[in-house]
């Protein structure tokens, strides 16, 4: 059985990452550095260190 793609990823051009939620870092944290981020009522720590870089925990 082979799988199919859906019609919008087989036209020529359409890009999959078009189609996927984009979020700004700075937005997320309200200009500052940390943000919290909850899932199943877990809590997560979204972190932009001073490099740059994201880092996520538990």
């Amino acid at each position: 059985m082979t799988a199919t793609r859906p019609a919008d990823f087989t036209r020529p051009g359409t890009s999959l990452l078009a189609h996927i939620p984009q979020h700004d870092a700075i937005k997320l944290t309200r200009g500052g550095n940390q943000a919290l981020i909850v899932l199943d009522e877990q809590v997560y720590q979204l972190r932009i260190t001073r490099a740059g870089k994201l880092i996520l925990t538990k």
